[in-house]
């Protein structure tokens, strides 16, 4: 048995090194374990063929050959979304597919699957034009819009997955098929939020906005006032315009250099905000937050381009949505970060929670915050459980045996059936792919 999977491993690499335009690597190869490895420092994958694709051709014969020899079949750009290992398998990297093309007119943006939001960022701003991207620039486009796409512009235009306008997909039987609202509308709709176990993704468009300026950052106050700064935060939070987002860290600081000399090895409370408009409107609607937080030790707002305002974000090892955030839950959070834990408030709804009706499955629309900690002890999420909605958001979401939670089960059927559809024997399989199993 073991030589038969061994074989079928090393024909498949033969096969499609000389038929593809990209390189083939296999154990011991140059390049192998550069490439092999995802962003999580804790998989070791050990994939049977390594396939980095130059082009839409490369990835129809890497799907075909994955079928065609049993091979258990995944992709990767940057590996900010691999939370399984691949071993054994083909494992299709999309790196080296990068481009960005900007229609400036139309107010669209296409990329290849290897685009980070560092290129389209910069390939938009002299535009005055902005995507709606996340915390950090280095994040592949197409997984994080996949995925649903919850970024500082998504309370006033949506998450990134309602901005798609087409998409080109390799699925799981070799073909390339083009989606739009009119050309295979269900597909259109499952990807728009569902992931990416419906097949390849080789192009990308999307919609961008006329944002050139913000207003915003990340400002930085005494952890001793974080009880009553967050209780004036849920109420503030409620009646903010959809042109301000938000988030409250309480976290300890790391006593590095890179951190400012007064917050190093201090617990402090960070309030993350971006207001797209005049900087004057901003400051009046943050006063109430800066009266109830006290004097900043740090003062983080500012004017900039919208392509340098990445914020970064919180490991969402505890994640859910909320309701409301009543004094139980506030206490339970402060009492958390008091134990040594990071935890993040982010304020969602806007126009996250106003889908037009052809809106795709993405995000929990329409709840308004969402909690994270960085270490989940029992102590602190079993009393938070019975206030949340017992939910997830795909980006940020390791634990694949919980794709379900990510969705509504009124949508999560619908994507099962979809799955079915263009995925019948679950070729697509690995991490949040599987749906249905």
């Amino acid at each position: 048995m073991t030589i038969t999977i061994q074989h079928q491993q090393s024909t498949a690499a033969v096969a499609l090194s000389g038929a593809i335009a990209g390189t083939v690597h296999q154990p011991g190869d140059a390049g192998y374990d550069e490439h092999r490895k995802p962003l999580l420092p804790t998989l070791d994958p050990r994939p049977a063929v390594v396939v980095e694709a130059r082009s839409t051709a490369d990835v129809q014969a890497a799907v075909r050959t994955a079928r065609e020899h049993d091979l258990p079949f995944s992709v990767q750009a940057t590996g900010h979304g691999t939370y399984v290992p691949n071993d054994g398998g083909l494992l299709l990297k999309t790196t080296a597919m990068s481009s960005v093309f900007v229609d400036p007119r139309r107010r669209v943006v296409r990329v290849r699957p290897g685009t980070v939001w560092g290129d389209v960022l910069e390939a938009t701003r002299p535009y005055g034009l902005a995507p709606l991207s996340g915390s950090s620039p280095a994040v592949g486009v197409t997984g994080y819009t996949l995925g649903g796409g919850m970024g500082w512009l998504a309370r006033k235009h949506g998450f990134a997955a309602d901005s798609v306008v087409s998409a080109d997909i390799v699925t799981a039987d070799g073909r390339l098929l083009t989606v739009t609202a009119d050309r295979h509308p269900e597909l259109f709709w499952a990807i728009r939020g569902g992931g990416g176990g419906f097949g390849v993704v080789t192009s990308l468009e999307f919609r961008v906005h006329p944002v050139a300026q913000v207003y915003g950052g990340i400002s930085w106050f005494d952890i001793d006032r974080a009880g009553e700064a967050l209780r004036v935060y849920r109420d503030w939070a409620a009646a903010a315009p959809d042109e301000m987002s938000s988030a409250v860290m309480l976290s300890r600081i790391p006593d590095v250099e890179a951190m400012p000399a007064e917050l190093r090895g201090r617990r402090a409370v960070g309030i993350k905000a971006l207001y797209t408009g005049r900087a004057d409107d901003a400051e009046r609607l943050l006063r109430p937050l800066r009266l109830a937080a006290g004097p900043a030790l740090v003062d983080g707002y500012r004017s900039m381009d919208y392509a340098d305002a990445a914020m970064g974000g919180t490991p969402a090892r505890f994640f859910d949505f909320f309701p409301a955030l009543g004094d139980e839950v506030l206490d339970t959070v402060v009492a958390a970060a008091e134990a040594g834990s990071t935890v993040e408030i982010r304020h969602w709804d806007g126009a996250t929670g106003r889908p037009g009706p052809d809106a795709g499955p993405a995000g929990h629309r329409g709840v308004p915050f969402s909690i994270i900690l960085d270490q989940p002890k029992p102590e602190f999420v079993d009393p938070l459980r019975p206030h949340g909605i017992g939910g997830a958001f795909l980006n940020f979401l390791a634990d694949t045996s919980r794709t379900a939670a990510a969705y509504t089960p009124a949508d999560y059927a619908r994507l099962c059936s979809v799955k079915t559809a263009y995925d019948p024997d679950r070729f697509f399989a690995q991490g949040h792919a599987a749906l249905g199993r």
